[in-house]
């Protein structure tokens, strides 16, 4: 049994084989369709979530099984103090495969290490997102047609990102990976991130606060939103929130095959008037989103892939 709870879980291998996978169902999604008959996701949600939660239910009735679990902490037994221990205990009495949320860092490790059916961490606290980063990977392979040799521009909130922490992860692990790190001074990137993961391997990086002057270097561009959330001052929030705002203007000088992704939701770092534009990839990158879980379900799972006619 596995539990995917960072990116790293999975060899470069793996990772490459579910993302060719997610684009065969991308592909050819009716092939899929009753692979999963009879089985049952759980969704676990402690925290709000739109696009992830309703994308892994989206991921299970595509594949023909179902669904159940809850989308809040107030409407699940950990209002009355229930252990997440004990919750993962009671889940793996009905369901096959469970997705957590957890605003709490570590909490769907501590899940896997109670549970009888594999957990896939669906984004806890400021720490991982490893289903949005596989789905960041498949949107940028499908879109630029390799994972290699890349500028990827990041920018906005680094320092409690998870979508960017994860993604640097995974993304360092593909050569000529370079990254130019966009934020102002309070939200730069953690420090144990760069040491560990970018000084250590040896991995081209710019830190920079003026998105205008980058943006014709980057292949990629991953904007995030401020989240109000993760702060602890509401005036830091204020002051901050809109340090970055993406729009036409300040397009003109980008490069015309790079992609703009946004994990999502969006608050007001992109202009509505950038939805036009055809490097705006960023609903595209949701739909995505259906085709990895489908194919990480299966994995995870052990369902053999239908054999394409």
């Amino acid at each position: 049994m596995r539990h995917i709870i960072s990116p790293n879980d999975l060899s470069i291998d793996e990772l490459n084989d579910i993302l060719s996978l997610a684009g065969r169902i991308y592909r050819n999604p009716k092939l899929y369709s009753k692979l999963c008959d009879g089985k049952k996701l759980a969704t676990l949600f402690y925290e709000p979530s739109t696009r992830t939660r309703l994308s892994f239910e989206s991921a299970m009735i595509n594949l023909g099984g179902s669904v159940l679990g809850f989308s809040s902490a107030d409407s699940s037994s950990a209002s009355k103090g229930e252990s997440i221990a004990d919750t993962i205990r009671i889940i793996s009495c009905y369901a096959d495969i469970c997705a957590m949320r957890h605003p709490k860092e570590g909490a769907p490790l501590v899940a896997s290490q109670y549970s009888k059916i594999p957990v896939i961490n669906a984004g806890d606290g400021g720490h991982n997102h490893p289903t949005q980063t596989l789905t960041d990977l498949l949107t940028i392979k499908e879109l630029k047609g390799t994972l290699e040799g890349l500028t990827i521009g990041l920018c906005g909130d680094l320092k409690f990102g998870r979508t960017v922490h994860s993604l640097i992860n995974a993304m360092v692990r593909y050569p000529g990976s370079n990254f130019v790190l966009i934020a102002p001074r309070e939200l730069k990137i953690p420090t144990y991130l760069k040491k560990e993961t970018l000084d250590a391997k040896n991995i081209p990086y710019t830190e920079t606060s003026d998105l205008e002057s980058v943006l014709p270097e980057l292949d990629i561009l991953y904007m995030t939103r401020v989240q109000q959330e993760r702060f602890f001052n509401e005036e830091d929030y204020i002051r901050l929130k809109d340090s970055f705002i993406l729009d036409n203007s300040k397009l003109k000088n980008a490069k015309e095959d790079m992609y703009i992704l946004h994990p999502l939701p969006r608050i007001n770092e992109i202009a509505t008037e950038v939805d036009d534009d055809p490097r705006a990839v960023y609903f595209k990158q949701a739909n995505f989103g259906v085709y990895v879980r489908m194919a990480l379900i299966m994995t995870l799972l052990g369902i053999e892939e239908p054999k394409q006619n």
